[in-house]
């Protein structure tokens, strides 16, 4: 290797790293500025996903040709070939794995919220992005994939009746999210119950978050074949009842308009109450010592109604005593049957 080939080498190699340093502190920056500003939120992470390979991209590219300058044997020159296509290939496989997976946080509504995503979509679809890759390679190496998926299929077979249980709950895992009756987030209540909000859904089982902040794990071939109740579904905004007691002599249209006053003020004074929410109660029965009031409320979300029912009782009680309303204390008569001595 002479000088000039050192200095072609040199040349080439630096040419290729000033220009990946260039694309990476400049232009990319600018065009990630440009694409902040629209509302669709796929372009940010196509831009960011790509960002990360420009310097070793015109790196790789800057040392191939230099060295494609000097004087190889065939040998040489083709492996060096075969390995930078290789490791494009392999770059790109992972940036679209990259993409793909996070595409799916995102609607495809046309609004590009990003909704959370159970990981066992993710985690699938970057398994098939990464064996298609893999394909490829052996397919630009001259290596025939017909027998690679010949055995596959052939080891498959094998490997599906050995892991009847896990792929049990791999293929109920995806019929639940498929359904879209559960998410990333909801608060669901089980039949068996348990409560809590679901914190992911992964290949093998469910996990919920309890109110105590233990976690829950479900098998997700028992999840699918159990009665669940989500309470974030159609809509996160829920209804409630509190239950009341009042004396049998209470003037009961006033006692109306007093808990429909405190049932407003609670949900307007309460950060979780649906202020628009118009006030409703209910008579329900005459019981033993009172005539029972249902109370409704209406609250963002389920777990919200646990604060406002307490705030609630406290104002009711407040009021209740303040306006001369009585709350009768449970009482039970007991007649006793006396026998003669």
């Amino acid at each position: 290797m002479t000088d000039n080939d050192i200095l072609q080498l040199s040349l080439f190699t630096v040419s290729g790293l000033l220009t990946g340093l260039i694309l990476y502190k400049i232009v990319m920056p600018f065009i990630a500025k440009l694409a902040a500003k629209t509302s669709i939120k796929s372009d940010d992470l196509i831009i960011q996903t790509l960002r990360k390979w420009v310097i070793p991209w015109f790196f790789a590219l800057g040392l191939f040709l230099g060295l494609k300058r000097l004087e190889l044997d065939g040998d040489w020159y083709y492996w060096l070939k075969n390995g930078l296509l290789i490791f494009y290939i392999f770059s790109a496989t992972m940036i679209l794995a990259k993409v793909v997976s996070g595409m799916i946080k995102i609607k495809a509504t046309g609004t590009d919220t990003i909704v959370h995503s159970s990981s066992i979509i993710s985690n699938i679809v970057i398994v098939i992005i990464y064996c298609i890759g893999l394909l490829i390679i052996l397919q630009t190496q001259g290596i025939s994939i017909t027998p690679v998926l010949t055995a596959l299929g052939v080891g498959g077979l094998a490997v599906a009746l050995a892991l009847q249980p896990t792929l049990s709950n791999l293929f109920a895992g995806l019929q639940i999210i498929s359904s879209g009756n559960f998410n990333r987030g909801d608060f669901i209540k089980l039949s068996t119950g348990e409560d809590g909000f679901i914190e992911d859904i992964t290949w093998r089982s469910t996990t919920i978050r309890a109110a105590a902040d233990h976690i829950i794990i479900i098998p997700n071939s028992k999840l699918a074949d159990m009665t669940v109740s989500n309470y974030y579904l159609p809509q996160h905004e829920i209804t409630f009842a509190v239950e009341v007691g009042v004396s049998y002599d209470s003037d009961l249209t006033y006692v109306e308009k007093i808990t429909k006053e405190v049932i407003k003020e609670t949900l307007q004074q309460s950060e979780d109450g649906v202020k628009e929410f118009e006030p409703e109660i209910s008579f329900i029965a005459f019981a033993e010592s009172s005539i029972r009031v249902k109370a409704f409320l209406r609250v963002n979300n389920y777990s919200a109604q646990f604060g406002v029912r307490s705030i609630f009782l406290k104002k009711l009680h407040e009021r209740y005593k303040k306006e001369g309303i009585s709350i009768p204390y449970p009482t039970r008569s007991v007649m006793l049957n006396q026998k003669e001595a």
